[in-house]
């Protein structure tokens, strides 16, 4: 019977495509067994069940890992994602970070996560602030429909309703958060992006910055007096988007991801 060790290597000689061919293949057999990595990686002789099999020939296809592992984790949490809603990026810790920074001295006592997908951004700033409440938007219903399945991790401070950006959204919040579509509609993806996961998440008009364009105005009648609005951006985006900000009367600071690359604009009034 092959080993751990054997179909790992094997695996991960398939996945050449991807960048982290040996992760993947690390994090699929760990799934295939019902154990997580960590104790996978403790035991590289064991025997590998049937089920591997099948789990290799989809990644081989390109079908994004967290789509056939059905989560990825984020922050604090493990978010239950799958077709229709877009996989949760490391990148996108760069905002939560913000959040962190800009409210290191009080918590915000409510939170609004516009085009919400799986309620990534939302559910990992309510873990992070235990008395705030939040809602989620999202124009999906397909994504809304893996927001729900997640909602739990917030214990009922969550809720998530379908609607087009802010149309039909009251009230003020103190924290407004984003991970809109930001990608131009001729960039060439890599193929598990492209063929999997949801344009609608993705591209953005002929520059990427359509929805930027519509967000903008619509932001400072929905922020609290001392709150913050936190946006993702590509990393080519930030001046452009900054520029859409100050033409609405917000200040605008910039903060980078691991990688040294433009990530979130932070905006205060």
């Amino acid at each position: 019977m092959t080993t751990a060790r054997f179909a790992l290597a094997e695996a991960a000689a398939r996945f050449a495509f991807s960048r982290t061919a040996r992760l993947d293949a690390e994090l699929l057999l760990a799934h295939a067994l019902g154990i997580e990595r960590s104790a996978l990686l403790l035991d590289l002789d064991r025997p590998v069940p049937a089920g591997f099999a099948a789990l290799v020939e989809r990644r081989a296809r390109h079908e994004p890992v967290a789509y056939i592992t059905g989560s990825r984790g984020f922050w604090t949490l493990d978010i239950a994602v799958g077709p229709g809603a877009l996989v949760p990026r490391a990148d996108s810790e760069t905002l939560i970070e913000a959040a962190v920074a800009l409210f290191e001295d009080r918590a915000p006592a409510t939170i609004l996560d516009l085009g919400t997908g799986p309620g990534t951004l939302l559910l990992a700033l309510l873990d992070q602030w235990r008395d705030a409440r939040g809602l989620g938007v999202d124009r999906s219903a397909e994504a809304l429909g893996w927001a729900g399945r997640n909602a739990a991790l917030a214990g009922g401070r969550a809720a998530f309703v379908q609607g087009d950006w802010t149309g039909a959204i009251a009230g003020t919040f103190d924290l407004i958060v984003a991970n809109p579509p930001y990608i131009a509609a001729d960039a060439a993806l890599p193929a598990e992006v492209a063929a999997h996961e949801p344009a609608g998440a993705l591209f953005a008009g002929a520059d990427g910055l359509a929805d930027y364009r519509r967000l903008a105005p619509c932001l400072a009648p929905l922020l609290a007096p001392g709150g913050a609005v936190l946006l993702e951006i590509g990393f080519d985006q930030a001046e452009p988007v900054a520029a859409l900000l100050a033409g609405q009367g917000f200040a605008t600071d910039l903060y980078r991801d691991l990688a040294g690359h433009p990530r979130v604009i932070a905006a205060t009034r």
